[in-house]
């Protein structure tokens, strides 16, 4: 079984690329930073010597990259299953937010999926098989303040999500919007709260390979999971 992860050098896109490597999945993978990618591949080959991983660095907020990853993959591998993880954060309101902050929400956390998810699902139609995980968040269910344009940009995410599961259930291609609270990563480090008030990365990433393991006349659409204490704001 193949799997591709976008954004998988670090955070929650490395806790599901653990997860997939650990069940003897071989991964397709993708970061923009090429030290850490290269690194992750490094380690999780270490680990899981019997899988294969492969990785190529690419900016997938650009069209053209975005669409050269899709290429490569399929180049490499029959897809099974892509979890669209690459995004980025910009905590700031609407009124105020820099000029051009909108446009670089929408092209990391939308664009990025859509074009991407573009190249891989023929293939996936043609074989009348596949799992697609976008990754939104907690942020395109509910606005909060400094939510800006990356709440905007998530709730586009959720959007095309529910436009995809529509369009592919037909194809026997089931479709899954994964909404988290806040989990422990690396942009969360510096805030100065307590590590125990986050979720784990590991935890998210339980719950799409759960969803990823069900027989295939049942399809998980929304997976959303909160710290216990509730959001983090």
């Amino acid at each position: 079984m193949n799997i591709i992860i976008t954004g998988a050098s670090r955070g929650l896109g490395r806790a599901i690329a653990e997860i997939f490597a650990e069940g003897g999945y071989d991964l397709y993978i993708t970061a923009m930073n090429e030290v850490r990618l290269h690194k992750a591949v490094e380690e999780l080959m270490n680990k899981y010597p019997g899988i294969i991983v492969r990785a190529k660095p690419y900016d997938l907020s650009k069209k053209e990259q975005a669409q050269a990853f899709g290429q490569w993959c399929l180049k490499n591998c029959s897809p099974d299953i892509l979890v669209n993880n690459a995004g980025s954060f910009a905590g700031s309101n609407v009124h105020n937010e820099e000029e051009g902050a909108l446009e670089e929400m929408i092209e990391t956390n939308l664009y990025s999926a859509y074009h991407l998810t573009r190249i891989i699902v023929p293939a996936m139609i043609e074989k009348k098989s596949g799992h697609i995980f976008n990754m939104s968040s907690i942020a395109g269910l509910k606005a909060y303040p400094r939510g800006g344009s990356y709440s905007i940009s998530k709730f586009a995410l959720r959007g095309f999500s529910v436009n995809l599961r529509e369009e592919l259930k037909s194809h026997n291609i089931k479709v899954t919007t994964v909404f988290p609270g806040a989990a422990y990563t690396d942009s969360w480090a510096s805030s100065g709260i307590d590590e125990k008030r986050f979720m784990e990365s590991a935890d998210i990433a339980k719950m799409i390979y759960a969803a990823s393991r069900l027989s295939p006349q049942a399809c998980v659409e929304e997976i959303i999971l909160r710290p216990q204490l509730g959001d983090i704001r």
